[in-house]
């Protein structure tokens, strides 16, 4: 019988090719942050086949850090979160991507619950779960993390047409994102990644709420107005630049009809066996 030692340092051979996971983490100038996510990450209940660190540009040592805990470095010349994520993206190998920011402390069972539930749902191309705050007032962490991410959703999904991605507890698969990395906007460092990339995922392709993944992470890009201002105005951003081929009556609709034929694509091939 294998014992709780074992498990939780599985040798990264024993997962099933179908299964590798690559982990994806933009960082800027975030060593100290990075120093404690990279922990989290070691002391998962299921190891990462590979943990890459996009480096943007910084000063600091992040990249010293990454390397030290045994990430693989990938430098990104480019400025802004969306050109660091899909160069991360693009670098992994493993069939499935997670992502999480440099401040974010995952639960130990984070990569083990989000492989095991692409597992059991096939049809899913994306996991998006939910948060909570590791600083700030203790009693106010869980509902304003909870607060925030309902607020998102709530702005997000209606310009959508479906559940939004949530940058700090994402996962998708691999073959999902090759679909995708020609029309994400990576180049546009004025707009949300996450965001961005819901709108070219979601149209086509499945993506679900998977709120026990949790995770955590900094109360601190709240804590200033101007920040929190300036997340507003990304916001805004990534919807117009979609407009008018997303405007939302127009999206609703082909959202619609995609789900339709995938839902009686699936129902054909279960018919067909």
């Amino acid at each position: 019988m294998t014992n709780a030692t074992e498990q939780r340092h599985r040798p990264r051979g024993s997962l099933p090719d179908y299964l590798t996971v690559s982990v994806v983490i933009p960082v800027k100038n975030d060593a100290v942050a990075l120093t404690r996510c990279l922990a989290a990450l070691a002391d998962q209940t299921r190891t990462p086949n590979e943990t890459i660190v996009v480096d943007n540009g910084s000063s600091d040592a992040s990249a010293e850090v990454a390397r030290r805990a045994g990430a693989r470095v990938v430098e990104c010349v480019r400025p802004g979160i969306p050109a660091a994520s899909a160069l991360g993206y693009d670098a992994a190998t493993g069939a499935v991507i997670l992502r999480l920011d440099a401040d974010c402390v995952p639960d130990p069972t984070w990569v083990e619950m989000v492989v095991a539930s692409f597992t059991r749902h096939p049809d899913v191309a994306a996991f998006t779960g939910g948060a909570r705050f590791v600083d700030g007032p203790r009693m106010l962490r869980r509902p304003l993390a909870a607060a925030y991410l309902l607020a998102y959703t709530l702005a997000t999904a209606p310009a959508l047409g479906h559940l939004p991605l949530f940058g700090s507890n994402v996962a998708l698969r691999r073959d999902a994102w090759n679909d995708v990395r020609s029309s994400v906007h990576r180049h546009d460092a004025s707009l949300h990644d996450d965001f961005d990339l819901a709108y070219h995922l979601g149209e086509h392709h499945r993506i679900r709420l998977l709120p026990t993944a949790a995770m955590g992470m900094s109360m601190r890009p709240f804590t200033s107005a101007s920040g929190f201002a300036t997340r507003i105005g990304r916001g805004f951003r990534t919807v117009t630049v979609h407009w008018p081929h997303d405007f939302p009556p127009l999206r609703w609709r082909r959202v619609v009809w995609n789900r339709l034929r995938r839902d009686r694509a699936r129902s054909d091939a279960r018919l067909a066996r």
